[in-house]
C-alpha cells in the first residue's frame, strides 16, 4: 500500500498515539479475505485524504501486542484516533462510502 504506511508494535505509539493529526489504523492479517477486500479502499482514501489524516496498516500476525492492547477481537478492524484516543472503531468489511462517512468529521 503506497499511501498507507505499515506500522509495528514498536512504532505504534510514536506514529499513532502521538500523532499531530487524526489517524486511521487498519488491523489486518494475510489469511483474512475481508482484509484483502478493504485494503484497496483504504489505499484510495489515503490518496484522497492523506493530507488531512494519516493512514497506517498493522499486520496482526507479526504485531500481536497492539491489537491486544487496543481490544481488537476481529479482522479487519479499523480504528480512527484523534488526540491519541480511539474516537471510532469498526470491525468487518465496509464500503468506501461508509468509511468516508466515518472520516467526515476529520476531512
Amino acid at each position: 500500500m503506497a499511501n498507507v504506511t505499515a506500522i509495528t508494535d514498536e512504532t505504534f505509539d510514536s506514529k499513532v498515539i502521538r500523532a499531530g493529526k487524526p489517524v486511521l489504523v487498519d488491523y489486518w492479517a494475510d489469511w483474512c479475505a475481508p482484509c484483502r477486500q478493504i485494503a484497496p479502499i483504504i489505499e484510495e482514501l489515503a490518496g484522497e485524504f492523506g493530507d488531512r489524516i494519516d493512514f497506517y496498516s498493522l499486520d496482526t500476525n507479526t504485531n500481536p501486542r497492539v491489537p491486544t492492547e487496543q481490544g481488537v477481537l476481529g479482522l479487519p478492524t479499523i480504528q480512527i484516533f484523534s488526540g491519541g484516543e480511539v474516537v471510532k472503531s469498526f470491525t468487518g468489511g465496509k464500503t468506501k462510502a461508509a468509511l468516508i462517512r466515518a472520516l467526515d468529521e476529520f476531512i
